[in-house]
Formats: C-alpha cells, sequence, structure tokens
C-alpha cells in the first residue's frame, strides 16, 4: 500500500484530500505557490501522530498548516509534488476552561476568534490580538510566536501559553500540557517547541493564559508632527497608565493616505499630520475612571506639544472603527499593489533614527520610492514597507530592487540593535538573511537542536535554517 493510500485508510475520505488543493499550496501574500502530493487532515492527536510515522517511514516531509495566513512563506509545500500537507483546521474543540486558574485549553486548529469567545462567554479575556484572528490558528500563532496589538501588556503568545501537546519528529506525543505557572523540572521544552515554525514538532493542543476582563477600554487617536514625538508620548502614556496601557500603535501618513485612497468609506477623525498614534487603555475601575486618565492624558500631551490633535473613541463601536483604520493599512497597500515587507524590532529609542536614517538612504538610492510605515511602537515592533514609486510597475520595482533594498534596511536593523524578524517569523522568506546575519554559535545551536529532534529533516525543511 503506497503512502495516499495508507493516509485513506487511517484518516476516512474527509481526511484526505488530492484535488483541489490550490488554497494549501498557496501562501496568504500569493507570493509562495508549492505543489503537495495530498493534505492530510486529522481530527485527533492520536491521528496526527500516526500520520507523521506512516510520513517517518517513507521519507516523506510534512509541511505542518494552521490558517495558512502567515507573511513567510513557512506554511506552503516545495514544488516537489512530494511533500504532504499536515492541516491542523479539523483539531478545533476548547478541551477545558478552568476559571479559578485562569487557563483555557484549545485544540490547535481552533481559530484564534473563537478562542477569544470562548473566554469572553467565561466573563475572561484571552489577550492575543491582530489582524487575522478571524481566520489564523493558535497552533500557528504559537509555531510563530505572534505578536500583535497587544504586546505591549500581555507579550507575545510565547508569555500566553503555559503548556503544549506536541507531535515528535519520530510520532510520539509529548503531553506538556499544564496550567502550572512555576515548574522547574528540567529544561522548558514548551519555549523549545513555540516560535520553532513546525520545524522541531507539531503543535497540537495548547494551555493559554486567561485574564480578568477589563471594566472598560478607551481608544484613542493622536497626531504627531514626529516619531520622536510619538515616543516621548508612549513614555508619558506608560507613566501616567502603567500596565492600563494596553495598546500604542503608529501609523505615518502615507499608511493612512493609502487607506483613505482604497477605502474612502473609512471615517479618518483626524487632519492628515506626519504620524499618528493609536492608544488604547483598559481599566479595572470603570468608564468614567478611564476616560478621566485619558482626558487627563492627552491634556498634558497637548499642553506640552507633544501632540498636535486627539480624537476620544465615544463608543465601543468608535473604538472598533479607529481600530479598522489600522488594520486596513495592509489591505491597501495590498491594493496600491506588491510590495517590499520588513517586520523588525528595535529598542523604542532608536526607532525615531532608524526611521530617519534608513528613509533618506533609501530616497538617495531609489528616487521616488514611499513609505509605508507603520505598527506596534508600543513594543518595539515596526512594519517598514517599501512601495515602488508612483507610476512604477510594483511586480517589475520589487524583482528589480527587493535585494538591494532589503540590504539597506537590514544592514541599518542591525547598526540599531535590531532584529529582522519581529513577529512574523523567517519561513522561507528570511532564511537566507538569518543564516547571514545571526550570530555563528546561535546558528549552531539551533541547527544541533534541529538534528536532535528531526534527524531526518522530514518536519517543515527548508524553514528558518
Amino acid at each position: 500500500m503506497n503512502l495516499v493510500e495508507s493516509l485513506r485508510a487511517l484518516l476516512g475520505e474527509a481526511g484526505l484530500l488530492t484535488s483541489d488543493l490550490d488554497a494549501f499550496e498557496t501562501d496568504w501574500r500569493k507570493r509562495y505557490r508549492g505543489r503537495a502530493l495530498a493534505v492530510a487532515r486529522p481530527a485527533s492527536t492520536e491521528e496526527v501522530a500516526a500520520v507523521v510515522r506512516l510520513c517517518a517511514e517513507q521519507g516523506v516531509s510534512l509541511v505542518p498548516q494552521g490558517g495558512n495566513t502567515g507573511l513567510v512563506g513557512g506554511s506552503v509545500p516545495d514544488g516537489s509534488g512530494r511533500q504532504i500537507v499536515l492541516s491542523l483546521a479539523r483539531m478545533k474543540r476548547v478541551r477545558a476552561i478552568d476559571a479559578d486558574n485562569l487557563t483555557l485549553t484549545a485544540e490547535a486548529g481552533c481559530v484564534l476568534q473563537a478562542l477569544q469567545e470562548a473566554a469572553a462567554a467565561r466573563g475572561l479575556l484571552f489577550p492575543l490580538s491582530l489582524a487575522a484572528e478571524g481566520s489564523c490558528t493558535i497552533g500557528g500563532n504559537l509555531a510563530t510566536n505572534a505578536g500583535g496589538t497587544q504586546v505591549l501588556r500581555y507579550g507575545n503568545a510565547r508569555e500566553l501559553c503555559l503548556g503544549l501537546e506536541v507531535v515528535t519528529a519520530s510520532g510520539e506525543i509529548w503531553q506538556g500540557l499544564c496550567g502550572l505557572r512555576k515548574d522547574n523540572t528540567g529544561y522548558d521544552l514548551r519555549d523549545l517547541f513555540i516560535g520553532s515554525e513546525g520545524t522541531l514538532g507539531i503543535v497540537t493542543a495548547a494551555t493559554l493564559k486567561l485574564y480578568p476582563r477589563p471594566l472598560a477600554q478607551s481608544t484613542a487617536l493622536a497626531a504627531c508632527d514626529s516619531l520622536e514625538q510619538a515616543v516621548q508620548l508612549l513614555s508619558l502614556a506608560r507613566a501616567r497608565a502603567g500596565s492600563g496601557l494596553t495598546g500604542f500603535e503608529v501609523m505615518n501618513a502615507f499608511s493612512l493616505a493609502l487607506v483613505r485612497k482604497h477605502f474612502p468609506q473609512l471615517p479618518q477623525p483626524l487632519a492628515a499630520s506626519p504620524w499618528t498614534v493609536l492608544l488604547e487603555l483598559s481599566d479595572s475601575e470603570g468608564e468614567a475612571h478611564a476616560q478621566a486618565l485619558f482626558e487627563g492624558l492627552l491634556e498634558t500631551a497637548l499642553e506640552s506639544g507633544l501632540i498636535t490633535d486627539a480624537a476620544v473613541a465615544q463608543s465601543r463601536a468608535q473604538s472598533r472603527a479607529f481600530w479598522h483604520l489600522r488594520e486596513s493599512i495592509p489591505l491597501a497597500q495590498s491594493e496600491e499593489g506588491l510590495n517590499i515587507k520588513h517586520d523588525i524590532a528595535l529598542p523604542v529609542s532608536a526607532i525615531p533614527g532608524f526611521v530617519a536614517e534608513t528613509d533618506a538612504a533609501l530616497a538617495r538610492a531609489f528616487a521616488g520610492v514611499r513609505f509605508v510605515d507603520f505598527g506596534h511602537l508600543g513594543d518595539g515592533n515596526l512594519h517598514y514597507n517599501v512601495q515602488a514609486p508612483e507610476g512604477v510597475p510594483p511586480a517589475e520595482f520589487l524583482a528589480a530592487h527587493e535585494a538591494a533594498i532589503n540590504e539597506i534596511v537590514y544592514d541599518a536593523v542591525g547598526r540599531h540593535g535590531g532584529s529582522i524578524s519581529a513577529e512574523h517569523g523567517i519561513g522561507q522568506l528570511k532564511r537566507e538573511e538569518l543564516a547571514a546575519r545571526k550570530d555563528p554559535v546561535a546558528l549552531a545551536l539551533m541547527r544541533a537542536i534541529k538534528k536532535a529532534l528531526d534527524p531526518q529533516g522530514l518536519l517543515n525543511p527548508g524553514r528558518v535554517l
């Protein structure tokens, strides 16, 4: 019996796809397109383990896939037609919620928004939040150590995970699910698998941290004349709100101009300014306290010249509209045409200098190039994207200049003490950059771990390393 027949016998007709696979073979950005032998869709951890064992016996590599919303080509097959895509989409049960322990245990195929709603139904909060939350899955979020809009207060996916269930490259099941916040019994295997992008093991379930829901949330937009002022506003907001500051996003003028161009129906309450900040405060005392805190903060910022204008959301719907502006930037940029994306991390204090230096270098090298700068200023994560000059075909510009632009950007990131990947991962997009720029000792340790845990190299080969 060949591998496809064996997989069909194991998973049944609903659990194995061999035709119409385009949705599994193409990444979200339509940048990478592969060809799979088949798509396996197990419905349990035991079935995942059995699939892995079958593939290991025949030396066939596996590409784990969640919602396939990644941005670095990490979850689609290569063009060989021999790889199995392992979709976790059928594994979407919330196994347990322990309200007293503030934990939720869910399978890897659970869509992030469904987890948020399951927690909310119990009066609790699961704070991981990102633009793709309606389609991305918690397994993929953990495999890439996803960030999102509330890292400033709650941390990345890594900080929100207490335990994992993982299928190893040999098809064994590691039962590491637990709700413990303290456990010093040996090496932290959980952190080893989180962020490994499916190259060390396959996450099948996780135990996640929950939080009490805040009694109130307030959202505001503020206009700044410079990025330096936005950083100073961040310091002021931290001093005034402390841990109540849950969101601090920044958007440059051109990013919002693209939203205005492609989504004119979306209201923009502030006039165009060089930089617009989106702030969100969470409060445990109530709406009146939250509103007073926000008004005092913005009044001080206006008086000190840190901001030139501000608008505070007066309802939950208006708050969502403010966030929708921010989340529409990638969609507007996509409408504008192919672009060169950079998901970088820098010390917050270094971001104004980095942007000024890198903008100037790119403008000298590529006349008319346009910058779509936005992201999570509160945690130092900037999406520094480069759009072709007006009237230049985007695909031609990208094909001709992407490598040179990446070199300028990543060299500047290195000089400013940053990272070439903040929350999107390495995948295949940044694999060669990682090899060239990562500390050699770190790379050697990573390769040793990969060899130890996946000696046949069958788990998502060609990704990360």
